[in-house]
């Protein structure tokens, strides 16, 4: 367990960054979710929503940070 240490601290720097987003976008940015590709039909009676393009993009970012972490430890 030598590196205990590491990925706390990293998860830490993680968790700040996070915040950091969510306390100067609000609750939510603006961008996630209206982006070109996100599927949304609204008819009188029923609604359906899809962030394709959104869950692409999260991917993406998440799969980077993960190849970053790796590549540390």
């Amino acid at each position: 367990m030598p590196h205990l240490g590491k990925i706390l601290v990293f998860a830490g720097i993680i968790l700040i960054i996070a915040g950091l987003v969510v306390y100067f976008t609000g609750d939510r940015p603006g961008w996630i979710g209206n982006l070109p590709g996100d599927i949304r039909i609204e008819k009188e009676n029923a609604k359906f929503y899809f962030p394709l393009t959104t869950m692409i993009i999260i991917s993406i970012v998440l799969s980077v940070i993960l190849w970053i972490v790796r590549k540390l430890f």
